[in-house]
């Protein structure tokens, strides 16, 4: 099973392609851009709490059959926080100096 690839920042709604180098992801596929997981966000996932890691890239090319962004094509179905910047701004406070292994 292939990771989804969401197309946008949830938080900001900046569009992450495939292809975009600074997509973050956590554990469940939350997709956040870089300046909003680090400096927003503070490594902390506002949904589920753990931490993110750079997205990897699909390859655009079929290098080994059916394996690429066109046999196995991004999701396009936009996500977008169920919280407001407030209660997220409390999230991250409020675990933000616990290590994402720990918490």
């Amino acid at each position: 099973m292939a990771l989804q690839l969401r197309p946008n920042c949830e938080y900001c709604d900046k569009d992450l392609p495939p292809h975009a180098i600074d997509a973050r992801i956590c554990s469940y596929e939350c997709t956040f851009c870089a300046a909003c997981a680090e400096d927003k966000l503070e490594n902390v996932c506002p949904n589920c709490g753990g931490g993110f890691v750079p997205r990897p890239i699909r390859p655009a090319r079929e290098w080994r059959p059916g394996v690429s962004v066109v046999k196995q094509p991004p999701s396009d179905k936009r996500m977008h926080l169920e919280y407001g910047h407030e209660a997220i701004a409390a999230h991250v406070q409020r675990i933000r100096d616990i290590p994402p292994e720990q918490r």
